[in-house]
């Protein structure tokens, strides 16, 4: 008999919840950046272990709605919380346990599934400092066992996914053997060149950055061709992104082009385009038209 379910991780944003997700998945399926809102859809990615099949949801940091989109982003983690099998709350050792981290273990203490508790980054602090973090953590849901584990590293990991695999109920895979992520190639696509723009603009430009593919073309074997366009909200934001004589745009064209040719594993040829959109992270129904519901 197989056993198969979802795994909803919650968590403040930062706490690394993507670089865990990749990291058990064995491939990059979420971005990652040290800045808010980064994770801004519920991504699924797969796991297999002998015969049971883990999908991690990582969900977009808990935070408190700002306009459409963050309310957005908040709904989207209780509906995945209220589907999940198992509730893994992240926390950072580098941050300690602080109120967002409280405000989100009140809400699982009552949850009718497992909870686990998973304290990351613990290579960034040494032992001594560690473990009143360690203790602060145990007492946030107290049935839960506690993880330390560093994401970015590897360590804690293989014991923490050996017990969400336990928590697992027994039913038919929900993905295809081999499967690692429910993501179109599309979205994946243009979530890696947002990724390279957020990791080289992050002093001067807010989250008001989204990216959408426009076309992809396949016109010969061995190469594919992607037409991407930068969404920004004001002339300010788009000139940071172009940057002076199209440094920046260069720049976060050639990072970009590197992530997506790991992830296609064929040659990219690349083409950006930056557009002013104002407020558009107030519009609903371009947000329904970006599958961010």
């Amino acid at each position: 008999m197989t056993r198969a379910g979802f795994v909803a991780l919650a968590g403040r944003p930062n706490v690394g919840k993507s670089t865990f997700t990749n990291a058990v998945v064995g491939e990059k399926v979420a971005i990652v950046s040290d800045r808010p809102q980064t994770t801004r859809r519920a991504i699924r990615g797969v796991h297999q272990s002998g015969d049971c099949q883990i999908v991690l949801v990582d969900l977009p940091g808990a935070q408190r709605p700002r306009d459409e989109l963050t309310a957005r982003m908040a709904r989207r983690v209780q509906q995945e919380l209220d589907g999940a099998d198992v509730a893994l709350l992240m926390l950072s050792a580098e941050q300690g346990v602080g109120p967002g981290d409280r405000f989100i273990a009140t809400g699982l203490a009552a949850a009718t599934v497992p909870v686990t508790v998973a304290v990351n980054k613990v290579d960034r602090l040494s032992r001594a400092a560690l473990m009143p973090v360690l203790e602060e953590a145990s007492e946030l849901v107290p049935q839960a066992e506690v993880f330390p584990i560093s994401a970015r590293r590897g360590s804690g990991v293989s014991a923490l996914v050996e017990h969400l695999v336990s928590l697992m109920p027994e039913g038919p895979y929900m993905f295809a053997a081999g499967a690692s992520s429910d993501q179109p190639r599309e979205l994946l696509l243009a979530e890696l060149i947002r990724e390279a723009v957020i990791r080289r603009t992050f002093q001067e430009l807010p989250h008001a950055v989204e990216v959408v593919l426009e076309d992809l073309e396949y016109p010969r074997e061995g190469l594919v061709r992607v037409r991407a366009l930068i969404w920004v909200e004001s002339e300010s934001q788009k000139g940071i992104v172009i940057g002076a004589h199209g440094r920046m745009i260069k720049a976060i064209g050639v990072a970009a082009r590197r992530e997506l040719q790991r992830a296609v594993g064929e040659q990219v040829h690349l083409e950006l385009s930056v557009r002013v959109r104002r407020d558009w992270r107030a519009d609903a129904g371009l947000l329904d038209r970006l599958g961010i519901t």
